[in-house]
């Protein structure tokens, strides 16, 4: 049964996308194969799951060659719970975007290249979890980038182009130190194989390990925006669509802590370059959250904040113990709902207020109660606020740090403790001026008054996102030559343009309050994902079972 289901999460998105652009002048057609195809994935990881969780870890050689020499797929604990979050959030994202799409026109629009991009997106992001191999590994981080290059930059702005310049450098940086560390990786050991490796990397001169190690870390502390390599991130994410930015925002980085989680828990257990790890931790929290206290748009505040809470992951990982990784893991499952969720709200909020900017919005609580509603919970959710999962999660990191008991690990008990009181104050500033102050001026007037303050003759005249995001990804790539220009975040369009207030799509709707629902259901489910964490941690630490998956009783010595 494992070797049927390991390669579907794979291969079941390629299909799709192949699908998808022969039907590409049937817009309801892509969206039906789309969402079959990414509610099978669900259904299979799904199952995985289960299955790992009762049996342990599981390989597949695909093509029935022997290891090293053919592909080798891993299902453990962790990969399993990775691709079940991973699969339920791009379900949920996708749900949005044909809600956005249907509702501002797609049928019309030419950007049929976005079902098939998002699936090979999903497909990548599949294989990275399930590569057995470094390359492999690299495989499946260079299929997710590729997508997301095109995804980033769809509506052909000015902004957009630039900062998806930005992200391919920065890209292509980390994936040529990542492969000219595979590079060098099997030129000292004969193999990429991440089982094999694990038994021959021991047997290398330590200041080669440590090498090796810090060249990988490196390239995944890029792709997970740890600080100091995180600058790219909130340049970047703010600008693309609504729904590119909420999976962006949920999965991506998420694949490169799953990369630093894999790496150091199997190839190198010796903890070299743990505090270099908590060190980078501490940072991450604390410059990430600053930034985001200081902005006040509400994508980019939602950007540094990712960037912040990706150092409690860190932390939980460079503690090198069961409870931290269990931390860490959990935690992990936790931000990727909680970030989708905000960054889809976000996507609501600039539809309703014409603006992401905090000072040009006000009285959404009285204009749309259920989207009040849709921020708060997991903007609580995401300050750690009892009983909620983002304080389960923190309170097991908490627990984990004070019981290492190291005077570093303990600077990060209280790093994280400042970290989760500046995020409360962040979405509370978002929450009090945006939904609750009344607003000053009536939405034309003040688009309007933004649209003027930015138009003037140094401006290239180029359509930016804030404007398309307002009207909807895709139906802005047909008149983006036609809005006026702008070019900070949160930019809203001209007064004739706007008309009255215009309820809310109903599927945009359902799929961010179907996300919501998702984020209370990990704290009502929190006591058995706890548990499997724990267990996940676990098989992690001891490595025996990955290494018998893999290489069988005799391949081990």
């Amino acid at each position: 049964m494992i070797s049927v289901l390991a390669p579907l999460p794979v291969l079941l998105p390629l299909l799709g996308a192949a699908g998808t652009l022969l039907v590409g002048r049937h817009p309801r057609t892509q969206r039906t194969v789309s969402l079959g195809v990414l509610t099978a994935v669900l259904g299979v990881a799904g199952a995985l799951l289960f299955m790992a969780d009762a049996n342990g870890p599981m390989s597949v050689a695909v093509g029935g060659w022997p290891v090293p020499l053919g592909i080798v797929l891993v299902v453990d604990r962790l990969s399993a719970l990775m691709l079940v979050v991973a699969a339920t959030v791009a379900l949920g994202v996708l749900v949005f975007a044909v809600g956005q799409g249907s509702a501002d026109g797609s049928e019309e629009s030419p950007l049929s290249i976005f079902h098939p991009t998002f699936l090979v997106l999903v497909a990548g992001v599949g294989n990275a979890f399930l590569a057995g191999d470094l390359f492999n590994l690299y495989v499946g981080f260079e299929i997710l980038l590729m997508a997301s290059y095109v995804l980033l930059t769809l509506g052909g702005s000015a902004q957009r182009v630039r900062a998806g310049i930005t992200y391919v450098i920065v890209s292509l940086l980390s994936s040529l130190l990542f492969l000219a560390a595979i590079g060098l990786i099997y030129a000292a050991t004969g193999t990429v194989n991440m089982a094999q490796l694990a038994v021959r990397l021991g047997a290398l001169p330590e200041g080669t390990q440590v090498l090796l190690q810090a060249m990988l870390l490196i390239a995944f502390c890029i792709k997970a925006a740890v600080f100091p390599l995180s600058a790219w991130l909130p340049d970047s994410y703010p600008t693309a669509p609504a729904p590119v930015t909420a999976v962006f925002a949920g999965l991506l980085t998420k694949v490169g802590v799953y990369a630093i989680i894999r790496t150091q828990t199997l190839l190198f257990p010796s903890g070299a370059l743990d505090d270099v790890l908590m060190w980078a931790g501490l940072a991450t929290m604390v410059m990430g959250i600053l930034g985001a206290v200081a902005q006040t748009d509400i994508r980019r505040m939602l950007s540094f904040t990712l960037v912040s809470h990706i150092g409690y992951m860190v932390f939980g990982i460079a503690l090198g113990t069961a409870a931290g990784l269990a931390g860490a893991i959990f935690y992990v499952a936790h931000h990727i709902a909680i970030q989708t969720t905000l960054f889809l709200v976000a996507g609501l909020i600039e539809r309703q207020g014409r603006s992401t900017a905090v000072d040009r919005l006000g009285g959404l609580a009285r204009r749309s109660p259920l989207l009040a509603v849709l921020f708060f919970v997991p903007a609580m959710n995401l300050a750690g606020i009892p009983p909620l999962s983002g304080f389960i999660g923190k309170l097991g990191l908490l627990r984990a740090g004070i019981a290492d008991g190291s005077p570093l690990a303990l600077t990060l008990v209280g790093g994280a403790v400042v970290t989760s009181l500046l995020t409360l104050l962040a979405v509370a500033r978002v929450w009090t001026r945006a939904f609750w102050r009344p607003p000053t001026q009536e939405p034309a007037d003040d688009t309007a008054a933004a649209a003027a303050s930015a138009a003037g003759p140094d401006r290239d005249g180029d359509a930016v996102p804030g404007g398309e995001r307002q009207a909807g990804w895709q139906a802005a790539w047909r008149r983006h030559a036609a809005v006026a220009t702008a070019s900070e975040p949160g930019w809203a369009p001209a007064a004739s343009s706007v008309r009255a207030l215009r309820p809310l799509p109903r599927v945009m709707l359902g799929a961010t309050a179907a996300m919501a629902a998702v984020t209370v259901a990990l704290t009502v489910v929190a006591g058995p994902l706890y548990g499997y964490t724990d267990r996940a941690s676990g098989d992690l630490l001891e490595r025996t079972p990955y290494l018998q998956a893999v290489l069988g009783a005799e391949g081990q010595r």
